[in-house]
């Protein structure tokens, strides 16, 4: 922690200060500005280059301080570009007049860069090669009943007696239950028990 004397108002905020900056080190910058001086009187894991005693940054200080205890969370640009998730928390007196302002600047490129992987990753590259698994009458099955729930946005274990009734349908007519433990595999997929399946199959056939 890097700090100078400081005011007497802010000394019970220092072990929140102390126990967020801990929680986040290395990749959150926690910083406490006075409202009167305007000047930052604490700081811990620098990532923005600022320094104890610098001035305050105008666009950090509301200019209501006492319309809201919390501001954000709202995006912020390290000099050095990379991006931060930062939300602000107004620090009162015991008589509760506003004397500063607690901002925690949390490094968010780490994560992004995370993200941008496993979207790279999980994507499909190419459409889906035709007669390459259309024997693997399991996978057709699952794959079929995964289509059919991201259609109507729901999970398998969220369709009603209609939509699986509409479901097994569907694989009917496309031959599915020709083969055989076909009734085991849609079962399987869907969650349900074979015996399920089967009614519902004589249903939609009747």
């Amino acid at each position: 922690m890097l700090r100078d004397e400081g005011p007497p108002w802010w000394e019970p905020f220092v072990p929140v200060c102390e126990a967020v900056a801990v929680l986040l080190a290395p990749q959150g910058e926690v910083a406490v500005h006075d409202l009167g001086t305007e000047r930052i009187v604490a700081l811990w894991n620098p990532l923005s280059g600022r320094r104890v005693g610098d001035d305050s940054l105008i666009e950090e200080l509301p200019e209501d301080p006492s319309a809201g205890r919390v501001i954000g969370p709202y995006e912020k640009v390290l000099p050095d570009g990379r991006r931060c998730t930062s939300v602000s928390a107004v620090l009162s007196d015991e008589a509760g007049k506003p004397r500063g302002l607690l901002c925690v600047n949390f490094d968010r490129s780490g994560l992004d860069q995370i993200a941008a992987l496993a979207g790279t990753l999980l994507a499909a590259r190419v459409e889906r090669p035709g007669g390459l698994t259309d024997k693997d009458w399991r996978e057709q099955i699952a794959l079929r009943v995964h289509e059919f729930c991201r259609e109507r946005g729901v999970r398998r274990d969220r369709l009603d007696r209609e939509a699986r009734r509409e479901l097994i349908a569907r694989l009917d007519g496309e031959g599915l239950f020709a083969v055989r433990r076909a009734a085991d595999l849609a079962a399987e997929a869907l969650g349900v028990s074979r015996a399920t399946v089967y009614a519902l199959l004589k249903e939609t056939r009747s």
